[in-house]
Parts: C-alpha cells; sequence; structure tokens
C-alpha cells in the first residue's frame, strides 16, 4: 500500500523524520518497500493567473498569453496548449526556473514572439497526468505563491509491504492508529459529521445468501452533478497514494477506501430496475465488468444483482451496465461487509485483483460500514452536490463476526520472548491495542484477559498477543542471546561424498551457485520436461509458481535469462536441490545436482580468444565431478527431446543412469528466447555421492612400457568402450591409457574412423621383456577384434 506522509501526520502529528518514521514501521513489522517524491525535482515555479489570450500572429496552434505571476508586471507567454482560457490559474516556470528533464528555462522566441517563461502540465512538473494541456490549479490558489507551497509538495509517497494477517493497516486510519501507538501519541482523525437525510429516496436491497455477505448497506444520493471536476486536493492524495483520478463520485469513493479501509460501490441509480439483491450466481449468467472483461459465472460466484440480473461481482468490481458516468444524475451508494473467503475465492478463480478484493480478502472491519457510508456521503454532497436519502440495510447480526476474547499468560509470555517484560508496560501495550485488558492473579499466575477489536481480524490466540506486545515493546530492547543447543558429532563416513564438496569443486570451476524456487512456471516445466507431468499448485501465488518443478532446469534458465538481460556474456550457474515428480506409487522427491552454460570458454583476457564453450566443456565439469567418486563412469549417446540430436549424452555410474549432459535444442532456445549455445548438465545427487572406498598399494619401481595402436573401427563405436576391452585383455598389467587422435577420410572407408590409442603396460614386482609386450599387445588387439570388429591400419 501507498500513502502520503503528509497526509499521515494530519491524523497523528508526529515529528519524525521520513527516514525515522520508515524505520519505526518497518521495526513494527510494517515494512517500508519504497520511498518516492511526489513530483518532479524543480524550483522556480509559481501559481499564475492567465488574464487574457490571444491567437499567435504566426502560427495556428499557438496562443500568446498575458499572465500574472503576482509582482504586479504582466508577462508575454506562448502556449500551445487546447485548455488555455482567460482566467486560468496554473503553473508558469518563470524565466530560470529548472525543470525535470527540461533543465534551465530561458526566454525564447517562438515564432517571432517573446516567451517570458512557460506554462507548465502535470506531466513536465512530475505530477503524472499527461502532456495535453496545462496544470489547472484551483481559483483559491494565490498568484506569485511557490507551487510546492500552494500544493504542499514537499511530501513523499512511502510504499508498505504488508504481510497478509494486517488489513487493518491498509488504510490511512490504520496507518495513524499504529503511528499513534509506537509513538504514545493520541490519533486526531478528521470531523465525521451524519449527513442530514434531506430526501426520502429509497432503493430496497435484500441479502440471500448471509454466510457471504451478512451486511449490505445502501443509499441513494439523488440530484448530483457528475460532470463536476474531481478537487485538487483529493485527486492529489490519491495519485500520493497510486490511485489516479477518474471521476467525482468513484474518487469519492476510493478515497473513502484510502482512508478508512472500507471499499464502496457507486451504481447509476437510473440503471438499476426493482432492488438490489446480494445473491449467488445462477448457471450461464454473464456480466461485463468495467475493465471490459465478459464474465460467465455461476453458483459459486457471490453477486450484486437486481430485477435485470448480474451488475458487480461482490467485494470485487462492478458491471458496465450500471457504472456511473458525467451523465449520471441519481448515485445508489453501496456499503457492505463480505466474508473474506468468499471474495477470495473469486477473485482468484477469475484472476481479479482489485484494491476492494485486496481488502476484502484480509477482512475489513465489520463495526465500519455504517461510518464509511456516512463518510462517503458526505465528501458526495461537498463535491457533487445533491441529497441525501436514508441508509437502507439488510443485515444478519449473527453471520456477523463475533468480538473473540483472547488470554496472555504473564509467565508464557516471558517464555517466549526470553526476558520478562514489566507488567505495567505489557498493560500499557494492550490498552493502546483498544483491547481493554483485565488482570487476574499474580506473579508467576498473573494473566490479562483482552477482547479484541473489530478491526484485528488476526487475533486468535495466545501467541498473537505475545507478537503484539513484542513488536511495540520493540525487537531491539529485547538482548540477543545465542541458544544452547548441544549437537552430537556426526560420525564421517569414507563410502559417503558430501554435497557440499560437490558445490566446493564447482565453484572451483567457475560456476556461481544459484537459489530458485521450487515452484515454477508450468509452461515452462512442460518446455523442460516433456515426458513428465508436473504436479500443479492448488492455490499458487501467481502463474510463475504454479507448478512443482520436476528438474532444475526452469529456475536455472530463468535466472540464465536475468543474467543476459543484465549484460553478462559468460555465465555458468549450478543448483543443487530437491525436485518431484508424480510415480505411481506417490510422489517422489530426489536431490539433483544442475548446472548451465554460456558464453566464451574462458573469460576476457590479452592472452585468450572468445571461443564459446562446447559440448566437451561440460562433458569435462561432469567428469571432474564424477572423479571425486572415484567410481567407473559411462557416457552414451542420447535420444532427449530437450537436448540437442547429436550433443546429448546419458551419465551412468555401475551400470545406472544417473543424469544427462548436453546443449539445449534449438527448439527450446527459440522457444525460450534464449541465444544460441547454451549447454546443461543434470545429476542425481544420491547416486553421486556414494564414493568408492580407498585401496591402497605400493607403487611399482619398475619401468613401464607403452606401445601406440592406430585401429580402425565403426565410427559408432565409442571411446569408452575401447578402452574397456583393452584394459579387459590387459589386466592388471594396464597401467594407464590414453586416445590421442581420431581420423575420418581418404585412406579410411566410409562408415569407419581411425582412432590412434596409448597402451602402457607395467608390472608391479619386476621389468617386463619385449616378448610379454609384445604378447599382451598382440591378445588387447585380439580382443579388440572379436568384439568391436577393429583392425590395426
Amino acid at each position: 500500500m501507498k500513502f502520503s506522509e503528509r497526509w499521515l501526520k494530519e491524523w497523528v502529528p508526529v515529528s519524525l523524520s521520513t527516514e525515522a518514521l520508515c524505520d519505526q514501521l518497518t521495526q513494527a513489522g510494517l515494512e517500508v518497500d519504497g520511498v518516492a517524491g511526489v513530483c518532479g525535482d524543480f524550483s522556480g515555479v509559481v501559481v499564475a493567473e492567465v488574464t487574457a489570450v490571444e491567437p499567435h500572429p504566426n502560427a495556428d496552434a499557438l496562443s500568446l498569453c498575458r499572465v500574472d505571476a503576482g509582482d504586479g508586471a504582466p508577462l508575454s507567454v506562448v502556449c500551445a496548449a487546447s485548455n488555455v482560457r482567460e482566467g486560468l490559474k496554473s503553473a508558469l516556470a518563470r524565466v530560470g526556473a529548472e525543470l525535470p528533464g527540461m533543465g534551465r528555462i530561458r526566454a525564447a522566441k517562438l515564432r517571432g514572439v517573446a516567451s517570458n517563461g512557460m506554462l507548465c502540465s502535470a506531466q513536465e512538473l512530475g505530477l503524472g497526468g499527461d502532456a495535453d494541456g496545462i496544470l489547472e490549479l484551483p481559483t483559491s490558489f494565490v498568484c506569485g505563491q511557490d507551487l510546492r507551497e500552494a500544493m504542499e509538495l514537499d511530501d513523499v509517497s512511502v510504499d508498505l509491504d504488508l504481510t497478509p494477517n494486517r488489513g487493518d493497516a491498509l488504510s490511512l486510519r490504520g496507518l495513524a492508529r499504529e503511528v499513534g501507538l509506537l509513538n504514545d501519541m493520541a490519533v486526531v482523525p478528521p470531523p465525521l459529521r451524519a449527513v442530514a437525510v434531506s430526501s426520502q429516496a429509497r432503493f430496497p436491497v435484500a441479502i440471500d445468501n448471509p454466510a457471504g455477505c451478512p451486511r449490505y448497506l445502501g443509499r441513494v444520493v439523488a440530484g448530483v452533478d457528475a460532470g463536476r471536476p474531481t478537487p485538487l486536493w483529493l485527486r492529489e492524495r490519491l495519485r500520493r497514494c497510486g490511485l489516479r483520478s477518474i471521476d467525482p463520485v468513484v474518487d469519492v469513493t476510493n478515497y473513502v477506501l484510502l482512508e478508512l479501509g472500507q471499499p464502496l460501490h457507486a451504481f447509476d441509480l437510473h440503471q438499476l430496475e426493482g432492488g438490489i439483491v446480494v445473491r449467488d450466481g445462477r448457471p450461464g449468467e454473464r456480466l461485463t465488468l468495467l475493465n471490459g472483461r465478459d464474465l460467465v459465472v455461476d453458483e459459486d460466484v457471490l453477486l450484486i444483482a437486481d430485477g435485470n440480473g448480474p451488475v458487480a461481482v461482490a467485494g470485487v468490481m462492478g458491471g458496465t451496465r450500471s457504472g456511473v458516468s458525467a451523465s449520471t444524475r441519481d448515485v445508489f451508494l453501496e456499503c457492505a461487509f463480505f466474508s473474506p473467503m468468499t471474495v477470495a475465492a473469486t477473485a482468484r478463480r477469475f484472476g481479479l485483483h482489485t484494491d476492494a478484493s485486496h481488502r476484502y480478502e484480509r477482512g475489513v472491519d465489520y463495526a465500519l460500514q455504517a461510518q464509511a457510508m456516512e463518510r462517503a456521503s458526505g465528501l458526495l454532497l461537498d463535491i457533487v452536490g445533491g441529497s441525501a436519502g436514508p441508509v437502507v440495510a439488510a443485515e444478519f447480526e449473527a453471520r456477523l463476526p463475533q468480538r473473540r476474547e483472547v488470554a496472555l499468560r504473564k509467565a508464557r509470555l516471558d517464555r517466549l520472548v526470553g526476558e520478562a517484560i514489566p507488567s505495567a508496560e505489557v498493560e500499557r501495550i494492550l490498552e493502546r491495542l483498544e483491547m481493554a485488558p483485565r488482570s487476574s492473579g499474580s506473579g508467576d499466575a498473573l494473566r490479562w484477559t483482552v477482547r479484541v477489536p473489530s478491526h484485528r481480524f488476526d487475533i486468535e490466540r495466545e501467541e498473537d498477543l505475545v507478537e503484539e506486545v513484542l513488536r511495540v515493546y520493540g525487537y531491539n530492547a529485547v538482548a540477543s542471546r545465542v541458544p544452547a543447543s548441544p549437537v552430537a558429532l556426526g560420525t564421517p563416513s569414507e563410502g559417503r561424498l558430501a554435497v557440499a564438496r560437490l558445490a566446493d569443486l564447482l565453484v572451483d570451476l567457475g560456476y556461481s551457485e544459484a537459489v530458485t524456487y521450487s515452484f515454477v512456471d508450468a509452461r515452462l516445466a512442460d518446455v523442460l520436461d516433456p515426458e513428465r507431468t508436473a504436479l500443479r499448485v492448488v492455490n499458487p501465488i501467481s502463474n510463475d509458481h504454479a507448478a512443482m518443478r520436476t528438474n532444475l532446469l526452469p529456475g536455472l534458465v530463468r535466472a540464465l535469462r536475468t543474467n543476459l538481460a543484465r549484460q553478462a556474456h559468460r555465465v555458468r550457474l549450478f543448483e543443487t536441490g530437491q525436485c518431484f515428480r508424480q510415480q505411481a506409487e506417490g510422489l517422489a522427491q530426489l536431490n539433483l545436482c544442475a548446472g548451465i552454460l554460456f558464453g566464451a570458454r574462458e573469460a576476457e583476457s590479452w592472452a585468450q580468444d572468445a571461443t564459446p564453450v562446447d559440448f566437451f566443456d561440460v562433458k569435462g565439469d561432469v567428469e571432474r565431478l564424477l572423479a571425486l567418486s572415484g567410481r567407473e563412469v559411462e557416457f552414451a549417446r542420447a535420444e532427449d527431446a530437450v537436448l540437442h540430436p547429436g550433443q546429448a549424452a546419458t551419465v551412468a555410474v555401475a551400470g545406472a543412469t544417473v543424469g544427462r549432459l548436453g546443449r539445449l535444442h534449438p527448439e527450446v532456445e527459440a522457444a525460450l528466447h534464449l541465444p544460441k549455445g547454451v549447454y546443461v548438465f543434470e545429476l542425481e545427487v544420491d547416486a553421486l555421492g556414494i564414493g568408492r572406498r580407498r585401496r591402497h598399494a605400493a607403487l611399482s619401481r619398475h619401468p613401464s612400457v607403452r606401445r601406440d595402436l592406430a585401429l580402425v573401427v565403426d565410427e559408432e563405436v565409442a571411446a569408452a568402450r575401447i578402452e574397456g576391452v583393452a584394459r579387459q585383455a590387459l589386466g592388471g598389467m594396464a597401467a594407464g591409457f590414453s586416445l590421442f587422435d581420431v581420423y575420418q577420410g581418404e585412406g579410411v572407408a566410409p562408415g569407419r574412423k581411425s582412432v590412434a590409442i596409448g597402451l602402457t603396460l607395467q608390472h608391479p614386482s619386476r621389468t617386463l621383456n619385449d616378448a610379454e609386450v609384445n604378447g599382451l599387445v598382440d591378445a588387447a588387439v585380439a580382443k579388440l577384434r572379436s568384439e568391436l570388429g577393429a583392425r590395426l591400419r
């Protein structure tokens, strides 16, 4: 929620600076998300009156204006605004004034006519709105007065990030109540008068669903002039709180929403028929909302209806049929209490989040409706005129929330806080919270019983009262202590590899660790794992968190896109975490380790070129990870819908597939708006974490012998297969294997390839002679020929 600091201080005149006020609110649990000025950074702008308007002699689109800036010497100003007219008071930037984005204003000639200043639009002053016309000011403003002073622009707009339980703070009254509480000051609300009934015009109301709407008030305000402009002071307060001005009737309802926290809605009475009924929808009923959206409703949707059908979705948004316009002459004003669960279900079902639904979902003060109706009625009469009829009410008192009584034990409070808060201070805090505490007992048996005020929906149990007392008392006032928590030392296992060791190695290889959400965009999950159906979240907080991830790639892809959008050209990210896959026996939870690579192989340097990463870079990194376990690893060509054909491989340990690696498929890269050449890997952590037990043996003191062979094999034969067959043939004499050349071309038949391998032989206890070496090599060649069809080149 956004609010104007100056407006708040009218309710509770604290002398705190903006920074101190924001710190105080944040410490009390109302986190300040941002602070911004309410206008642009300008100076030298004053209130001025246009005293005469003449056509420009040399330009049809310009006007020559005589302007009174309050110093007795009329100024000549050229203006292009369509709304400039004699008698209008507006904002004049004098010669020498500074405007945001425009710099210093200088005297100039426009089409040959001197212009001594500039009449400004709201947009040019950073006051929002558009640049189609100059700013129109009230006639009560004094010419020559500094505009900042006249419009009280030395103000800031504070943006609060409220938790869902603090719906009571979604209004100026609620915030003033908090600030007064924290500073031990009285709150001074604006005077509220009961509107005199000057008309007998009524419109009947009824409630068919008291569970969804236990209270509904209505009032007819007849003879209004909805074409009148909204006063500047009201438009400014709406703007500084993040709302735009629409028309005077809607602006009044929005103003009361901000001031008191009670949503209201205004209907054009002449568009209503019969009477208002709050009822459930009927299958097939349709309603066009004020935002232009067409809804088809059913019996699960609470509606406001008249004799011709639905006119509004209760607590969410009104319909176009009964909307107020400049031609409206009679207004039917609605003020109701709707069940939070009813409004929340409807808003989420249709994806409608409005200022009204935001408050109803969190709970509106159920004792506020009559007061809000009087406040809105009074403002309407002051601004658009008319006469107010009597308030017509439908109410089911038993269905309204009831004030709860909650007990707080002093011993429990002290135990949860960690130290003793003086009893007198606790009682004072409860009184300031409007909870009327009653104490009983003494010493360790002291307890207070409080009545929860109607605006605090979130106080239900003793722990809630502990939280209230502590946040008002001050978290900083409680000493910090490190809890004593003896932890037994674990027993290290040589056969287990810690996940932290994998993460350390990846960091050493140049990766940065990413931490992403377990909930992902369902569409992104489908693209990156089309063979699995992700488990959908029943009530997601947003579309970006609508499904549980089946692998880690969605989060890493989004992190990559974020880095690329911030001009990162070389990205290496990894993540370890749980993923969730639906199986026949239930939901399986797997620990995975995944990485993503893009950009140059090496960081930019005079000694390195910009060669991009390729398949073998990601394969090499995976090999280093797997080498930590010391177990046998095999790579095999993979057919994977997410990975590039020909640049994809599966990873197997001890014959079991534990992961995959490769480049993203070009279609996937295009669908996700990624650049070409993004490589990924994904491995099961539990399989990686099982290490091979160490085996110690003495180093041979005898020389080794190397023999190089050139073999011709089918091009599908993998190097790992050649190594495995050769080592099997050599047995314990195999001390090393290397593949140092691959050739295809002239002299080698199509579909075949020539591979050059090096075999290193060594006996542990004696020197091998030539006959033994030749015999071993011949045996290796024979086995390669029989199993792989290899021949010596």
